[in-house]
């Protein structure tokens, strides 16, 4: 149902993403550095049945609308819990039942289950970028408080608008990611020369183990991947959350089949093969690629190899990204690993307001001093890493 706002503009609020065609949403989605905004993976999200009210993601989606034309959007769900967002706010919920105020429902802007980077607006270029945020704003303050949603939080946000959104009043958290940085590498080799002799060794004895495992490993993109794998990657990332992530299985086996063959194109595969079966891997990383950046997703095995996790999801796609271009290789959530392996602590952001008076004073009286330890954090965190002296650019 559209609501008029201003002459030129009109507001609309979308439950599903296919009420909007995709070439028109992709329009606004396709030019941004980010593919979590595009419109084929926030559906395939939502028809596969893994973001739905059911779940506790009821999309809520926000779109801005002239002469019926799409010039603006944001992707949206109204959550009645905070699993599945990879920030975590229990200690603003638990304050918040303790001074009496409820907490669910809140409105999240996010990609579901996706803790990568790139959050933000979509408006179309050439229109009154500060006019519309301006009225995108206002729509979700005056939502919040007609449907008594507890806050609006934007999570793992652009850090451009990051900073635009906090002149609107918008509270930004820091967090840390573990992200690789292509320091104009020409080579694997090239690579390990940033670590100190004992790393070097380290890693090189782990590639070794998976050598001498008689494991071959390939990486394969868009059309290269058979469309027989889609299907495997669900029983990988499905064993894994059993074994390691209980509770955290956020993703249905008909959103990875979904994927083929509409998607196919931006995802990259990591898979180890036996001497004996070159067909059907027992070991899986997956990742997607848009332009020059490389996000690693899931990852998976049915037998045990030492170093195999190592290989698939991180020295694997290092290599290929060097081969590939790629500047910018962010391997997903989790960093006790990663740290060890050429992966600095890289600044993140979300961006949060309470409607609450003192929820929303205390938000802005703490959230300084959160944010100058989470920095001290990240400092000591790169200060250890296992790097050669030689001045490191982690900021490329």
């Amino acid at each position: 149902m559209f609501k008029q706002i201003k002459p030129q503009y009109s507001v609309a609020w979308i439950e599903k993403m296919s009420e909007i065609p995709q070439s028109v949403w992709d329009d606004l989605a396709k030019p941004l550095k980010t593919p979590f905004l595009e419109w084929q993976w926030l559906n395939n999200i939502e028809t596969s049945g893994s973001a739905t009210p059911r779940t506790g993601w009821q999309p809520i989606h926000l779109t801005v609308w002239r002469d019926r034309q799409l010039i603006a959007a944001a992707p949206l769900y109204i959550k009645g819990h905070s699993y599945g967002e990879f920030v975590f706010d229990n200690q603003w919920a638990n304050l918040s039942h303790r001074l009496g105020i409820s907490y669910y429902p809140k409105l999240l802007g996010m990609t579901p289950f996706t803790p990568a980077e790139g959050y933000r607006f979509l408006i179309a270029p050439g229109e009154d970028e500060e006019s519309i945020t301006q009225l995108m704003v206002a729509a979700i303050d005056n939502f919040c408080v007609h449907h008594q949603l507890s806050g609006c939080n934007f999570l793992f946000v652009d850090p451009e608008w990051g900073e635009i959104m906090k002149s609107y009043g918008f509270n930004s958290w820091l967090h840390h990611s573990y992200i690789w940085s292509n320091q104009e590498f020409n080579s694997f080799d090239n690579y390990l020369s940033l670590f100190n002799a004992n790393q070097r060794r380290n890693i090189k004895r782990e590639r070794k183990a998976v050598e001498q495992a008689s494991l071959s490993i390939k990486v394969m993109t868009g059309e290269e991947i058979p469309s027989h794998l889609f299907p495997l990657i669900y029983q990988f990332y499905s064993s894994t959350c059993e074994k390691f992530y209980w509770g955290s299985k956020y993703l249905t086996r008909q959103f990875f089949e979904q994927l083929y063959p509409h998607y196919s194109h931006r995802v990259v595969l990591v898979a180890a093969y036996t001497e004996k079966d070159d067909k059907h891997p027992v070991g899986m990383s997956f990742c997607l690629r848009k332009d020059d950046n490389l996000y690693g997703r899931y990852w998976g095995c049915f037998e045990e190899y030492d170093c195999l996790h190592f290989e698939a999801c991180y020295y694997q796609p290092i290599a290929w990204s060097i081969n590939e271009g790629i500047k910018r290789f962010d391997p997903g959530a989790g960093g006790r690993h990663k740290k060890r392996r050429g992966f600095p602590a890289t600044p993140n952001y979300s961006l949060h307001r309470f409607y609450d008076p003192k929820m929303s004073q205390i938000l802005k009286h703490y959230m300084p001093e959160i944010n100058r330890m989470e920095q001290e954090e990240i400092d000591a965190i790169n200060q250890d890493l296992p790097f050669s002296k030689r001045e490191i650019n982690f900021d490329v």
